[in-house]
């Protein structure tokens, strides 16, 4: 029997398991509405372990503030246009998707 991982020990498994995805990619995903779209200002490893460990009011809160939520049809049209790459990680059977493009990295 093993004990429960830490939030770290998540956080670092998920880390493992995120990469950039093209949009294009994703349809199928987004045609049965399984993509959740992350803002950019949050964490995506964060939301993913949230999400993990079925922190409902956490996610309330992100969805109330729009921080979380669905792919918007304009949205998802745009990304289709520009076949935009995404970050992306899933936590079945959701595909958690965050858009860094205008996001200035050092």
């Amino acid at each position: 029997m093993s004990s429960p991982q830490s939030p770290e020990e998540i956080k670092a498994k998920l880390n493992l398991e995120t990469s950039r995805i093209h949009w294009h990619e994703l349809q199928t995903y987004y045609a049965r509405g399984q993509v959740v779209r992350v803002a950019p200002e949050l964490d995506l490893l964060n939301v993913a372990a949230q999400l993990a460990a079925d922190n409902k009011a956490q996610f309330e809160h992100w969805m109330s503030g729009g921080q979380v939520g669905e792919v918007a049809p304009d949205l998802a049209r745009a990304w289709y246009d520009r076949n935009a790459e995404l970050w992306a990680v899933v936590i079945a059977p959701w595909v958690l998707v965050q858009d860094r493009s205008g996001e200035c990295l050092h």
